[in-house]
C-alpha cells in the first residue's frame, strides 16, 4: 500500500528532473550565454547580438548537430551521451569547433566579453574532456556552475539567485541515475573553479 501512495510522488520527482536535464542541458547553455552576455556587455547591442550568435554556432549548434546525428546513426546512445566510453570523440569535435570559433572571433575583432565567454566554454569543454577520458564527470553541473559564475561576475551578486538552478541541474542528474552525487559535486567545483577565474581574466 505504501509503494501505491509513493508510486505518483516518484513519477512527478522523475518528470521534474528530466525537465530539469532538458531545460538547462549544456548545449541551450552554451547557445544562451554568449547571447546573454553580449546583449549585456557588448556596444553596440546589435554587433553584440551578431557576436553572441557567432559564438553560439561555434559552441552549441554545430557541436549538437554532430551529436544528433551520431545519434541518428546509431553511434550514440542518446543526446546526453549517457554511456562515458561514448563521449570522448564528441567531446574532441565539440572542442575543436569551439577553436575554430574562436580563430574567426579573434581574427575579425569580437567584442571581448563575448569572446571571454566562448574562452570560457572551450576552458569547461577541455576540463570535461579530460576528466571524462576516465571517470564520468557530470558535464550539466560542469557548464551550469560555470555559467552561474559568469552570471554574477556579469550582473552583480543579485545573480547568486542562479544558484539554486545549478542545485537542481545536479539533483536531476542524480536523480535520474545518470551520475552519482560525487560526479555532480566534482562538476559543480570544476565549473566553477574554471569559469570564474577564466571570465575575470579575460572580459
Amino acid at each position: 500500500m505504501h509503494d501505491v501512495i509513493d508510486r505518483p510522488d516518484r513519477r512527478t520527482g522523475r518528470r521534474l528532473a528530466r525537465a530539469a536535464t532538458e531545460v538547462f542541458a549544456p548545449a541551450l547553455l552554451a547557445a544562451l550565454m554568449p547571447v546573454v552576455v553580449g546583449l549585456h556587455a557588448a556596444s553596440p547591442v546589435e554587433v553584440g547580438l551578431a557576436w553572441a550568435l557567432v559564438g553560439s554556432l561555434f559552441c552549441s549548434i554545430i557541436p549538437n548537430s554532430l551529436i544528433w546525428w551520431g545519434v541518428r546513426r546509431g553511434r550514440l546512445t542518446d543526446h546526453h551521451i549517457r554511456r562515458r566510453e561514448q563521449r570522448r570523440r564528441p567531446l574532441a569535435y565539440g572542442l575543436l569547433s569551439v577553436l575554430v570559433g574562436l580563430a574567426v572571433m579573434i581574427g575579425f575583432g569580437a567584442p571581448r566579453p563575448v569572446l571571454a565567454m566562448v574562452v570560457v566554454m572551450f576552458a569547461l569543454g577541455l576540463a570535461v574532456t579530460v576528466v571524462n577520458l576516465a571517470w564520468k564527470l557530470s558535464i550539466h553541473a560542469a557548464v551550469a556552475a560555470g555559467a552561474a559564475a559568469v552570471l554574477v561576475i556579469e550582473f552583480g551578486p543579485a545573480l547568486l539567485a542562479s544558484a539554486p538552478v545549478v542545485a537542481l541541474v545536479g539533483w536531476s542528474r542524480v536523480r535520474l541515475r545518470d551520475h552519482t552525487v560525487g560526479q555532480v559535486a566534482a562538476g559543480t567545483v570544476v565549473g566553477t573553479l574554471i569559469a570564474a577565474p577564466t571570465f575575470l581574466l579575460l572580459r
